[in-house]
């Protein structure tokens, strides 16, 4: 199907359903125990701050609540999917006192839950690989370790470890049992946009017949945020030079803001000029790897990945053009 709008409306895959995003309303999906779909609007803030508007710092306000949001409607949804079953009546029958205080403090779990995934993810892909080249420069002599081309080395280096990190992570996430279908949601969420994008109904026949690839897909973001990192980290090791172990590292976690906040800007000209050869080209890493995030969808889930769609589209067509 062609392209007839680019859509600001995107989405996440939650356990047995998606979690989409309006312009005007958030609403989330899920498949319950019992066959039905369980829909629900996530309230938002609905007034927009001046830093959420302004270019490269918007970025990251936009991660970060999505973040939050996602955690919040993940954690809802695998309560969610289990109602109806004999498994969840057991459960609630026998709930512990650490149930009973997570329910009570839930905005806290949620954002404990956030702060830990990224503090998971900064030790993986931006300590990690930090640690493995300071290792290795320690087997140099300072003059060649100090050396400009010797500190461009390094951090390609570690740029590709970075890099080599995530595909491995997301290799290994796939064989964790259940995320098959959590990758079938994905893919659900990516087909139903790009439908409503056509212009076409959103009919299960109809969304079959579009690509589980979207160019403006958050692990493509993620693929720009590596790519932006190693330029940004190559650029500071030349200025403070390899023999500052814990400043490197300090500087790289600092800088992740901004990094996120330039990747934030590139996603958003590249998905406004995907037609650009140019820009085309720079979404392909990105549309690659969401051969490891994605899979085709049954009719059941494109179901679930509809109700969440429709509950978010605008009455006014141009309130989510990209």
């Amino acid at each position: 199907m062609s392209t007839t709008k680019k859509t600001t409306i995107g989405g996440q895959a939650l356990i047995e359903g998606i979690l989409m995003n309006g312009p005007l309303r958030t609403s989330m999906a899920v498949r319950k125990g019992d066959g039905t779909i369980y829909i629900e609007e996530v309230k938002q803030s609905e007034k927009m701050t001046f830093f959420e508007k302004m270019p490269f710092v918007r970025g990251c306000i936009k991660f970060w609540k999505m973040l939050v949001t996602g955690t919040d409607a993940l954690m809802k949804s695998a309560d969610i999917s289990e109602e109806g079953t004999p498994e969840e009546e057991k459960a609630n029958e026998k709930k512990s006192a650490l149930d009973e205080y997570m329910e009570k403090h839930s905005n806290l779990m949620v954002t404990l839950s956030a702060i830990l995934g990224i503090a998971i993810s900064v030790g993986l892909f931006i300590f990690l690989p930090r640690l493995l080249v300071e290792i290795a420069a320690k087997f140099m002599g300072d003059e060649l370790s100090d050396a400009t081309w010797m500190s461009v080395i390094l951090n390609l280096v570690e740029g590709i470890l970075r890099i080599m990190f995530f595909l491995i992570y997301l290799g290994l996430s796939s064989k964790v049992e259940g995320i098959d279908r959590v990758w079938r949601y994905h893919g659900a969420e990516h087909k139903t946009i790009a439908c409503y994008e056509a212009g076409e109904d959103l009919t299960i026949e109809n969304i079959k017949k579009c690509s589980r690839f979207h160019p403006r897909c958050g692990t493509a973001f993620m693929f720009i945020v590596l790519a932006i990192s190693i330029i940004i980290y190559t650029l500071i090791g030349m200025v403070i030079g390899e023999q500052i172990a814990i400043v490197n590292i300090l500087m790289r976690i600092i800088l992740i803001p901004f990094i996120c906040g330039i990747s934030y800007e590139i996603l958003r000209f590249v998905g406004r000029h995907d037609e650009n050869p140019v820009c085309k080209l720079l979404s392909k890493p990105g549309m690659w790897l969401q051969n490891f995030t994605t899979k085709e969808p049954d009719d059941a889930i494109i179901e679930v990945a509809i109700a969440a769609m429709q509950a978010v589209i605008p009455e006014n067509a141009e309130d989510d053009v990209w």
